[in-house]
């Protein structure tokens, strides 16, 4: 393993919408881009989550969880940080959010002392990212404080393209220092973990 290996931020990216083309998912696309193509040292990789059943004790045998949640439960784990891409329901974040969230905090809680960032392509995500970082307080995970980002992706100029994918280079420009806020906030906090 070289000295850069050991020394990259693993970021898992998880979106809060399961639809195909949505621009939160374009945001975490972007995420990925960026980190292989702008930024040193930072590994953003996405966690799929709709294959996760509903939470339900009943489905927890003996302490062990069904293979899409220990898979999923794993790969959170794994990760050193966290990039959450949310539209707002209702006030709140989404279902299958909330859900994976739910699954991650079962005995022993995979998300605790971890890092985290929010951002949102819709401008109602401040809500959604309002109660992400109280359910983050319950799990123990830490989010950086700047910058916020909640895009309105339907103000001119496009920000998306018909699939999803995002095109306007400043709000790239802001998801990158986004990025860059997440792996400095991680590299200071590892420190602090390890000392």
């Amino acid at each position: 393993m070289t000295e850069a290996e050991k020394t990259e931020i693993k970021v898992a990216a998880i979106c809060g919408s399961l639809r195909k083309a949505s621009y939160n998912r374009g945001l975490i696309r972007a995420a990925i881009e960026l980190s292989k193509e702008e930024i040193d040292g930072i590994h953003v990789e996405y966690l799929e989550t709709s294959s996760l059943p509903m939470i339900n004790p009943d489905l927890e045998v003996e302490g062990t969880y069904p293979a899409e949640v220990e898979e999923f439960r794993h790969k959170v784990l794994e990760a050193d940080g966290f990039l959450f891409a949310s539209p707002d329901y209702n006030y709140s974040i989404t279902p299958p959010l909330k859900n994976a969230l739910d699954w991650g905090s079962r005995p022993p809680n995979v998300w605790a002392r971890k890092t985290a960032a929010a951002v949102s392509a819709v401008g109602g995500g401040r809500r959604a990212q309002l109660h992400l970082r109280q359910i983050g307080v319950c799990l123990d995970l830490h989010f950086i404080n700047k910058p916020e980002f909640y895009l309105n992706a339907h103000r001119p100029p496009r920000k998306f393209n018909s699939d999803g994918d995002l095109v306007d280079s400043e709000t790239k420009q802001q998801l990158k220092e986004v990025l860059l806020s997440l792996q400095a906030f991680t590299s200071r906090f590892q420190g602090k973990k390890k000392g």
